[in-house]
């Protein structure tokens, strides 16, 4: 080998690197991510923010219209009643309400006699209600099966969903010829000398339009109590039971002392339904403007002396009468609503949920 050759292949020469193509793709990648080009996507978002707002603020003044709708049907339901009962108002004055006189013909109105019969009705339906709602809720929230559970509170459901004609037609059938053939003559016997079971008993009168407003009423005041008893926090229950006590023990002190507004919340929800109801009680009540010591005697409500007669009323003071008695109703109505929920919210506002 040549001395050339050999100093060629020991001092090789340094080959001059050739720059690599760089692909499409990253150079793409390099670009994309320059802070200078926003992506398409945040593009799109900064033209459509504007928008959006538009959007928000419509979608906010839609629905505060429909919160304002339910105070505007309110006040134009209570101002139509004011309007239409203005003759009665002007003639009778706030004595409507004291006067016992019902007499169509001479035109001679007043309102103690239904305002008795509903006031009478609502209040015995209580009396016979609320034990038995409780002893369900405590039953349900304390002391039943859980697999019973579900479907005893189901069926009580049920029973608050059943239309109120249904409860007539089945008092009319059953209570009626109960009241009068049965029951009736117990109390009668045994009761007779107290002055409330005296007199006819025809089966329809202010004690069975009672026990059918009990019946009505007792889905409500149950299912209201049994949420409000769940409310209880279990460590309630644990702190009583923990201290010895037995299990009426804790549910007497430990969950239905804690309950006891939320109780009277649900009772007075339980008796504004007792105060409007109108064809249940129209069928079994009896239908006649008196007040009358004995139970047994048929009485009027409210609600049935409007069912009954509006359609019959022959002259302005005779349908402003009953207007008024309607528009009396109406506001009974919504304070007795409007207390029962403030109740039931302060006491189940940030109550934890029960577990199990």
């Amino acid at each position: 080998m040549s001395p050339s050759r050999m100093t060629l292949e020991r001092d090789p020469k340094p080959s001059v690197s050739m720059p690599l193509p760089v692909p499409a793709t990253v150079e793409t990648s390099f670009q994309a991510s320059e802070p200078s080009t926003p992506p398409s996507a945040v593009r799109s978002f900064l033209r459509t923010r504007g928008s959006g707002r538009i959007a928000d603020a419509t979608f906010s003044a839609l629905m505060l219209l429909c919160a304002l709708s339910i105070f505007a049907i309110v006040i134009f339901i209570a101002s139509i009643l004011v309007a239409r009962s203005h003759l009665s108002l002007a003639q009778f004055g706030w004595k409507f309400f004291a006067r016992q006189a019902w007499d169509p013909v001479s035109g001679d109105f007043g309102a103690l006699p239904f305002i008795y019969g509903t006031l009478a009705t609502s209040f015995l339906a209580l009396l016979m209600a609320v034990p038995l709602s409780l002893g369900v809720a405590i039953f349900l929230t304390e002391l039943c099966p859980r697999p019973l559970r579900a479907p005893i509170s189901f069926l009580t459901e049920i029973l608050a969903a059943i239309p109120s004609v249904v409860y007539g037609l089945w008092a009319v059938f059953v209570l009626v010829p109960l009241m009068r053939d049965v029951l009736g003559p117990i109390l009668y016997k045994y009761l007779g000398w107290t002055g409330f079971f005296e007199g006819s008993n025809f089966g329809v009168g202010l004690l069975t339009a009672s026990i059918i407003l009990a019946i009505m009423i007792l889905p409500i005041i149950s299912s209201l109590t049994r949420d409000i008893m769940t409310a209880v926090p279990n460590s309630q229950r644990e702190a009583v039971l923990a201290l010895g006590a037995t299990r009426w023990e804790m549910i007497r002190t430990g969950v239905l002392r804690n309950s006891r507004i939320g109780i009277v919340g649900a009772v007075m929800l339980g008796l504004g339904r007792a105060l409007g109801e109108t064809m249940a009680v129209t069928m079994v009540i009896g239908n006649h403007p008196d007040i009358a010591r004995s139970l047994f005697a048929p009485g009027y409500t409210l609600a049935s002396v409007i069912a009954n007669e509006f359609s019959e009323a022959t002259g302005d003071l005779y349908l402003s009468a009953l207007i008024e008695i309607g528009l009396a109703l109406f506001l009974v109505t919504i304070v007795v609503n409007a207390i029962a929920r403030l109740l039931v919210w302060a006491v189940t506002r940030g109550a934890p949920a029960r577990v199990g």
